[in-house]
């Protein structure tokens, strides 16, 4: 995906006084152990990575400042405590020894990339102070995330380069009318160190905003990004800059409206206010609780997912800790200024980094809420990002559970329960295209993942104006004239720290298998007409291998993640099934192909790992140029147990993009997901037991009529 300049505006840093190893804070409340790094703890954080001397070499520039979580027993143990001890007296007594803050932070000096582990403390509640506790230089393979500054001053450079400039004036492109993006250049094997570099391409805006669809195709520039300087520059070949008309995607710029009928506008009204409510970063809603962070890297995190089993009158635990892992986006044309487009959105640009503030009554309904991410910039100062985050509960027409009974003879009974759902999302605009990350908890007790796309095509310069001069395998769509749309893929691996009812879960495999009916009661058949029926096959994954699963491949089952130690009334040990719901393609890429063994995890939708702290991003910390070498396929290889374990859910919601001439100037949402949902976990409907909070002002619709 291109990538657009940084805007001027951004970052906008906080000024928050003279850098110094203590730093004012901004309120005296003790934080969450999970809780997303504060400003003053970013800028107590970047004067102690600066004072430290474990790091003479400058400058030092800031890749990644993050929370280096505590470890998950004493989180779990600040969390809930014991079962039996009430809520307020467990946090009265917990607050008062507050868990160590501590931050990871990944930089770049003197040509090497460094970690720091930096221990953040709280002085009387009223400054806040840090100290390096730990410094290690990588010496892997791989870089860090970019940053949006290095990202801006290496777009300012083309321009000045006069064998660019040349180019742009043979192909009549104004100059001025010129913007550029950088693009990472991936891994393709070779010998030596390699160097820390990028590839940058060129487009044409003049009157659109739609620059992406104009391409100054057959040129590319190399940019040394330690020396921000240009160090490579190629003109292969010239082909026309497609036409700026049709492009433009804004209001007033495509056209009057069709006539005709139009959707009439609607808002959502809640009389008695929102039914749900943030404290921090926990949120409660019906009978779910969670907590909400925020990460340049990962965007959205949700922690601590418990949910109120009201007939058993206690919280039961469910999600740890999940975020979105990677976005692995690989196009399918194998040309000199295509081949390397494999991105790795998260690991090379930061899913956090590029979400933008969200659109009141656009983005989100009128009745959300907002949290703000806060991150730290290139200097490693606090850069503000408002409205990041919204929370809003969802109206959206549907059903929770409806039954009608016809079957008495005198009378017509309708039970009939709205679903109303508590929706948390960020939008990431990744360059050309917009990715809407939905998480929906539901009072039944499921967890829905929805992952939507929007933005611009990546195109590509091309002489054809028509379909019928295509004789050759163009690797995508011609959408317009002089507009190829070329073929790729999205992948977005979720990282699912899943402990249902606890620690200790198993992954089973309920394969549906069909049988032939033999007449012979010991096999379970019948001397019945029936021929053939199914049954269940319980396969349990002892190890990593058995927690690999292609869907696409795999016959028909269930796949259940139980705690084999907790059972309900009638013996069957409680559970979270997952439900795919479309967008299941898998990479189908040749296992030797350089971005395939970057990103090889692609190949099936579902792995389970167990717990490692340390395992958190799908293709290593280091994603830049990386390797494959480390990251969750090599982790998984080792063949680790599984069963009744700590154990990690990685599934991937996967597309094959062809596209369409729908899909241009700007592309129809299209979504794809899954659903964690209750599988034995209670003793019946939970939603039966909800309560009238929990239908936010909607009575069940409950009717008994005479015939």
């Amino acid at each position: 995906m291109a990538r657009t300049p940084v805007p001027a505006e951004l970052p906008l840093l906080l000024l928050l006084g003279a850098l110094s190893v203590t730093a004012a804070a901004t309120a005296s409340s003790l934080p969450h152990p999970l809780d997303p790094l504060a400003p003053a703890e970013i800028t107590a954080v970047r004067a102690a990575v600066l004072a430290s001397p474990l790091v003479p070499a400058r400058p030092i520039t800031f890749h990644y400042v993050g929370l280096d979580e505590p470890d998950k027993p004493d989180v779990l143990a600040y969390a809930y405590g014991g079962d039996t001890t009430p809520r307020r007296c467990r946090r009265r007594r917990l607050l008062r020894r507050t868990l160590p803050r501590r931050a990871l932070v990944i930089a770049r000096a003197g040509g090497q990339s460094h970690e720091l582990r930096v221990q953040v403390t709280r002085n009387n509640g009223t400054s806040t102070a840090a100290a390096v506790l730990s410094h290690a230089v990588h010496r892997g393979a791989g870089f860090p995330t970019l940053t949006l500054e290095e990202q801006f001053a290496a777009v300012a450079l083309p321009p000045a380069y006069p064998p660019f400039a040349d180019s742009v004036q043979r192909r009549g492109v104004d100059i001025d009318d010129v913007l550029c993006a950088v693009f990472p250049v991936g891994w393709f094997g070779g010998d030596g160190p390699p160097k820390r570099v990028a590839k940058m391409l060129c487009f044409a805006a003049g009157a659109t905003a739609n620059f992406y669809a104009r391409p100054i195709e057959g040129v590319t520039l190399v940019v040394d990004l330690d020396r921000m300087a240009i160090v490579g520059y190629r003109d292969r070949v010239a082909y026309p800059v497609p036409k700026a008309e049709g492009t433009d995607y804004r209001a007033g710029k495509t056209g009057p409206p069709l006539a005709g009928p139009q959707p009439a506008p609607g808002v959502v009204v809640q009389p008695e206010g929102s039914g749900f409510h943030i404290d921090g970063n926990t949120v409660r809603w019906a009978n779910w609780e969670f907590h909400v962070g925020f990460d340049m890297r990962a965007g959205t995190v949700i922690s601590l997912a418990s949910i109120h089993d009201a007939d058993a009158g206690t919280r039961r635990r469910v999600l740890y800790r999940g975020f979105v892992s990677e976005v692995f986006v690989p196009y399918m044309d194998p040309v000199e200024e295509w081949y390397y487009r494999t991105f790795l959105d998260a690991g090379e640009y930061g899913l956090g980094l590029w979400a933008f503030p969200l659109q009141p009554g656009a983005d989100c309904p009128s009745n959300a809420a907002y949290l703000d991410g806060f991150y730290a910039g290139q200097d490693g100062k606090p850069v503000a990002g408002e409205n990041r985050i919204c929370v809003f509960e969802r109206y959206a027409g549907g059903v929770a559970w409806r039954h009608t009974e016809a079957g008495f003879p005198d009378k017509l009974i309708t039970e009939v329960w709205p679903d109303v759902t508590l929706v948390v999302r960020m939008v990431m605009s990744l360059g050309n295209y917009d990715y809407i990350v939905d998480w929906e908890f539901k009072t039944s007790g499921s967890i829905n993942f929805v992952v939507s796309l929007t933005g611009l095509l990546e195109v590509k310069g091309t002489p054809y104006t028509h379909a019928d001069e295509i004789t050759a395998d163009p690797h995508g769509t011609l959408v317009s004239e002089n507009t190829l749309a070329i073929y790729h893929d999205h992948y977005v691996t979720y990282h699912l720290d899943l402990d249902i009812d606890g620690t200790n879960n198993s992954f089973v495999k309920n394969v549906i298998t069909t049988r032939r009916n033999t007449g012979d009661p010991a096999t379970g058949g019948g001397a019945t007409p029936r021929r053939s029926y199914w049954t269940v096959r319980r396969e349990v994954a002892e190890t990593e291998a058995d927690g690999q699963v292609n869907l696409d491949a795999a016959g028909p089952a269930d796949l259940v993640f139980v705690n084999p130690g907790k059972k309900t009334r009638m013996g069957n040990e409680v559970g979270y099934r997952l439900i795919p719901a479309g967008a299941t393609a898998a990479s189908v890429l040749d296992d030797d192909d350089f971005p395939q063994r970057r990103a090889s995890y692609t190949k099936k939708q579902v792995w389970v790992t167990p717990y490692n702290k340390s395992e958190k991003w799908a293709p290593g910390l280091y994603a830049d140029q990386s390797t494959g070498d480390d990251g969750l396929a090599a982790w998984s290889g080792r063949n680790r147990g599984i069963r009744d374990e700590d154990i990690v859910l990685w599934y991937t919601v996967g597309l094959h993009h062809i596209p369409y001439q729908e899909d241009f100037p700007v592309m129809p949402t299209l979504s794809g997901g899954f659903e964690l949902r209750p599988s034995n976990f209670f003793e019946r409907n939970p939603i039966l037991r909800a309560s009238p909070a929990s239908t936010h002002g909607h009575s069940a619709n409950c009717s008994c009529d005479a015939r």
